[in-house]
C-alpha cells in the first residue's frame, strides 16, 4: 500500500527530494514529516528559527517549508536569512493567512522571488501535489 502511494519523484531513478519543514507547533511538524515521508520524501523538521538555521547551514535541502508565525522571528525574516546563506534553495510559506493578504496588503511579499504559499489547512495529497509542482 505504501509503495502505491509513492510520488513520481521517488518512482524515478533520481535522488529522494530532501525537505526542511519549519513549524513551531511540534505536532503539525511531526504529522507533516510522517505524511511526506510516506510519499517518498526525506524530511527534517525544526520548531524554532535558530534550530532551522542550524539545520539549514549543515545540509542541502531541495525545498524548505516555513510557517509564517514563528517565535523569535517571523517566517519572512527566517526566509531572508536562509536566502543570504543559500540563494538557490526553493522555499514555500505555510500560512493560515488568506490569499488576499499576500495579493495586495503587503509589498514585501510581492517582491519575493519565491511565490509558493501553502494555505492551512491543507490535505496531505494537496501538499504533496504542491511540493512536486514546486520541485519541477
Amino acid at each position: 500500500m505504501v509503495a502505491a502511494a509513492k510520488t513520481a519523484a521517488t518512482k524515478a531513478a533520481g535522488p529522494v527530494p530532501r525537505l526542511l519543514v519549519v513549524d513551531d507547533e511540534r505536532d503539525i511538524a511531526l504529522v507533516v514529516k510522517i505524511g511526506l515521508e510516506r510519499h517518498g520524501f526525506s524530511v527534517d523538521t525544526a520548531n524554532r528559527p535558530g534550530e532551522a538555521l542550524e539545520k539549514f547551514a549543515k545540509a542541502a535541502y531541495d525545498l524548505v517549508i516555513l510557517d509564517m508565525r514563528l517565535p523569535e522571528m517571523d517566517g519572512l525574516a527566517l526566509y531572508q536569512k536562509m536566502k543570504e546563506m543559500r540563494k538557490d534553495t526553493r522555499m514555500c510559506f505555510l500560512t493560515a493567512y488568506d490569499k488576499e493578504y499576500y495579493r495586495g496588503s503587503s509589498k514585501k511579499f510581492n517582491d519575493l522571488p519565491d511565490k509558493c504559499f501553502i494555505h492551512k489547512p491543507v490535505s496531505l495529497p494537496e501538499l504533496v501535489k504542491l511540493i512536486n509542482a514546486e520541485l519541477e
